[in-house]
């Protein structure tokens, strides 16, 4: 077998040039380049709340509804601070009372920080609610301040016993 040294032998583990593979990676490509791979962002209001804002609005969450609570009663305290833009209230499907929770969308963020600012620890039908920002940014403040009654966090058997009187 004659070798000849003057040919390039190519080094282990390198393609051949002449083959092609396929799918991606393959090869580079300006894919990516310019503005493909860069998506919009909402601006970084860089304020000390750490609220992040939903979909549509800024959300809320109200802790410690009394179980017998309407909509309205809910409504009503919550609509002095600004138009309210959407209201959930979860009710528990074995008893039919309210869940102990409730979510309430502002369309502005300054009518949400007021009613925040106003109703947190007030009383609604002789229970007092504990109000925070229902999604915080990554880093920032939690909206939650780690209160036992925590509807969230513990069970609902929990969270009746330690609020009745």
């Amino acid at each position: 077998m004659d070798v000849d040294y003057d040919e390039e032998v190519p080094e282990e583990g390198a393609r051949p040039a002449g083959r092609r593979m396929k799918g991606r990676g393959g090869e580079d490509d300006d894919r990516y380049a310019g503005k493909a791979g860069k998506f919009d962002r909402l601006d970084d209001d860089d304020d000390e709340t750490g609220a992040a804002r939903s979909i549509e609005g800024w959300v809320i969450i109200v802790a410690g509804v009394h179980e017998e609570a309407q909509e309205d009663d809910i409504f009503e305290a919550f609509s002095e601070y600004g138009d309210i833009k959407n209201l959930h209230l979860n009710l528990d499907r074995r008893t039919g009372f309210v869940k102990g929770y409730a979510f309430i969308e502002y369309e502005n963020k300054q009518e949400a920080d007021a009613a925040i600012k106003s109703m947190d620890g007030n009383t609604l039908l002789d229970h007092k609610l504990d109000v925070h920002w229902a999604f915080a940014k990554p880093g920032k403040l939690q909206p939650w301040t780690g209160d036992p009654r925590d509807p969230l966090h513990v069970s609902k058997y929990e969270f009746r016993k330690k609020t009745r009187r």
